[in-house]
């Protein structure tokens, strides 16, 4: 098989997948059958994923509410970390508004959120 083509195979495939990985450990030998079979299909797993379920950046509002879950802050303590009011926080979280640079700044210091997801880019 070159390729998984359909839901089938995928299915089928990650189903032996996960029988191998009983049987195949650290310490089995490289040129084992089923070391090979299983580094085989993990590839044409990981192919088929990244063309049918990619995994895609997170939103600036995903991100925030992630880290105000970590961080277990409400909108009123986050609007009093990054000095904006709690309307303005809600803008934000509800995707109306998208924050200034200053903002967005604070955003990526305070939250510890990557300069890229702030932006946008």
């Amino acid at each position: 098989m070159a390729k998984i083509k359909t839901e089938k195979q995928y299915r089928g495939a990650t189903e032996r997948i996960e029988e191998l990985l009983k049987v195949v450990g650290n310490d089995t030998p490289i040129d084992d059958k089923n070391y090979i079979e299983l580094d085989l299909l993990s590839d044409l797993v990981a192919d088929y994923e990244e063309e049918y379920y990619p995994i895609t950046a997170p939103t600036l509002v995903e991100t925030i509410k992630l880290r105000m879950y970590e961080m277990n802050l409400t909108q009123l303590k986050l609007s009093e970390i990054l000095g904006i009011s709690p309307s303005r926080v809600s803008e934000y979280l509800s995707g109306k508004s998208e924050p200034t640079l200053k903002v967005a700044r604070e955003m990526s210091k305070k939250l510890n959120i990557d300069a890229n997801i702030v932006l946008g880019v």
